[in-house]
């Protein structure tokens, strides 16, 4: 646990298990925006072990349910930020469960490739 972790200090918790927590988001893209975030406190998804994988995943699909009971969304995105230069600024994992919405956006086509706007459309 790092100190300083808003991540390891989490409080209203929609959804648990044994090895990793959902929270909506402080900041949400869209209503309902999930972060799914392995209890152990570990900087990259690519340093969590596959058992926290695998109870993120399934606390991913617990959230979908949650998120079609009680926004109805019309699709989704799914992604992790690994390192600074791809834009994760808090160092403790954790995966973005954004619900979409038709209309929320003019053309999404690209989904997130929009990382880098410049290449998100494509022929």
């Amino acid at each position: 646990m790092a100190n300083d972790c808003p991540f390891c200090k989490s409080e209203n918790i929609l959804l648990a298990n044994e090895l990793a927590f959902a929270i909506f988001d402080k900041y949400p893209v869209n209503q309902g925006h999930i972060l799914v975030i392995p209890k152990r406190h570990v900087s990259d998804f690519f340093y969590t072990t596959s058992a926290e994988r695998e109870a993120i995943n399934e606390l991913l699909e617990d959230g979908r349910v949650l998120l079609e009971e009680k926004f109805q969304p019309d699709g989704y995105n799914i992604g992790i930020n690994c390192g600074e230069t791809a834009g994760q600024t808090i160092f403790h994992v954790h995966v973005h469960l954004i619900p979409r919405y038709d209309g929320d956006m003019d053309n999404p086509r690209g989904g997130v490739r929009g990382v880098v706007p410049e290449k998100r459309m494509y022929e």
